[in-house]
């Protein structure tokens, strides 16, 4: 894998984002990615006979909208990896059916909007470090999160998806601060990814 295949992959996810298919198009879509792409974060030897990332069966609940308010304060989150610590902006926070959720842009260049979530179900039936609701800078607009008029948010679990690191240990990843994490399961998006190392 070099840095081409990162922004290759980086491209495909962000038209797969953008596209106009629905929910299983963009979980098969998402499925032939892992299993075919140079840059997956799927370790080599679990590519071969990949059978797809299990997912939670969608759900219309799982799709709320939320009003915003405002958020202040900025956190700092060390990855271990080369990125080294990576500081965050509070943007704003989701009064969501779940409890709130803070929106975090990325303060480095380019930014990007971040929303990690760890819920109820981490640990269990999804990735114990949480998941993701949009990660903007990976390309993952549209679906997670939507921006609505009048301070408001859309947000579609079913697109909830793990972090790299949660199929393989050479990625770092950020993962959610403590007012991100959730007692109420959200039983919508990506399952836990029955890794062959653990």
């Amino acid at each position: 894998m070099d840095d081409l295949d990162v922004l290759d992959w980086r491209e495909r996810t962000a038209a797969l984002y953008l596209s106009d298919t629905d929910l299983a198009g963009f979980r098969a879509a998402r499925d032939e990615l892992f299993r075919s792409h140079p840059a997956s974060p799927l370790p080599a030897a679990d590519r071969a006979g990949f059978p797809g990332l299990g997912w939670f069966p969608p759900d219309p609940g799982a799709v709320v909208e939320a009003p915003l308010r405002p958020a202040s304060g900025t956190e700092t989150i060390d990855t271990g990896g080369p990125d080294g610590v990576v500081s965050y902006r509070r943007v704003a926070v989701a009064e969501t059916p779940w409890g709130p959720l803070t929106l975090w842009w990325i303060e480095a260049y380019g930014g990007g909007l971040f929303v990690p979530v760890r819920d109820g179900t981490s640990g269990r039936e999804t990735y114990g470090g949480g998941r993701y609701l949009t990660d903007t800078v990976k390309g993952t607009f549209g679906r997670g999160l939507t921006v609505l008029p009048g301070h408001r948010v859309r947000l579609d679990a079913n697109y909830l998806y793990n972090p790299s690191c949660a199929y393989d240990d050479t990625w770092a990843c950020p993962l959610a601060p403590p007012e991100n994490r959730l007692a109420t399961p959200i039983r919508a998006g990506e399952l836990v990814y029955p890794r062959r190392d653990r």
